[in-house]
């Protein structure tokens, strides 16, 4: 079985000998072998094994990604960014503290996004009310509520 994981800007793996691969949805761990059907599943931040044909323990720490298994003979992984090799002890520390950062600054990047979204809509809302000759109604207070 080959497995191939990639970012949007690099082929983190092509490995072309793997005997087993363990991974983990939002449903919990699971395993693929040589001759699995097909599958599709979205990975959260998490990390992937291998075992290799030689029965050596390989890991990649992923951030967020799809796998997708292809008649039984390709398990393909597209993550938003990946971080192949080292220990499970090592990935832990250095890779997944990194990618739950990140995933946390995007969920805050997305909140500031929305609030000003929904400022400019106010704006909006009492610009075209003023141009129709009605009254808008007051702006509601700034900063208040979820």
């Amino acid at each position: 079985m080959r497995l191939v994981v990639t970012t949007p800007g690099a082929l983190v793996l092509d490995v072309p000998d793997v005997a087993a691969v363990r991974a983990e949805d939002t449903s919990g761990g699971f395993g693929i072998l040589p001759g699995h059907t097909d599958f599709l599943t979205v990975l959260p931040v998490s990390v992937l094994t291998w075992i290799d044909g030689a029965d050596a323990e390989h890991n990649v720490a992923l951030r967020r990604g799809v796998l997708r298994v292809s008649d039984g003979t390709l398990v393909s992984v597209a993550a938003r960014e990946a971080v192949a090799g080292g220990t499970l002890e090592e990935l832990q520390t250095a890779v997944m503290d990194r990618f739950r950062a990140a995933e946390q600054e995007e969920a805050t990047a997305r909140v500031s996004t929305e609030r000003l979204h929904l400022a400019t809509m106010r704006v909006l809302h009492r610009y075209l009310g003023a141009q129709a000759g009605r009254t808008p109604a007051p702006a509601p207070e700034e900063g208040g509520g979820p």
